[in-house]
């Protein structure tokens, strides 16, 4: 295990989580829009995001170790990153539904990418799979009740 490289592929999406964090922590309305059922409450997220980004970076260590990490994976952290800008800060609710498809699609092709190189690897996405279909539900309930 090159410990070096453990870390770093687990700062990088780390970093860039809390940097999106930071930059739409005073846009943050979540807790003030009609929200559909289901939805969590505001505290839930930066926890489940930080565990997933932590999945994500042990995931992107497991497949470079075996190759070259696919760019799609730089991609659709990019594109996750944009969701929230979208999403909190110009409030554009119906684009970043349709971001968040984009991204969604995005997610399968790397897991699939992935699944080639390291099967851990992939199974690894899945939580994130799972939970950005949910964010989708609640980024479209958001977007029709408000």
């Amino acid at each position: 295990m090159n410990i070096k490289k453990f870390i770093i592929s687990i700062l990088i999406p780390l970093i860039v989580g809390g940097i999106v964090g930071l930059i739409t922590m005073p846009f943050m309305d979540y807790e003030t829009l009609n929200q559909p059922p289901l939805s969590p409450p505001g505290y839930v997220f930066p926890i489940v995001w930080t565990i997933l980004y932590f999945l994500m970076g042990v995931s992107a260590y497991l497949v470079h170790q075996k190759d070259k990490i696919p760019n799609i994976y730089y991609i659709q952290l990019g594109v996750n990153a944009l969701w929230s800008i979208i999403f909190f800060i110009f409030k554009l609710r119906l684009l970043a539904f349709i971001w968040i498809i984009l991204l969604i699609i995005l997610v399968v092709i790397m897991i699939i990418k992935f699944y080639k190189i390291s099967k851990s690897a992939a199974w690894l996405q899945i939580p994130y799979l799972l939970w950005i279909l949910f964010a989708s539900y609640l980024n479209l309930g958001v977007y029709l009740l408000n």
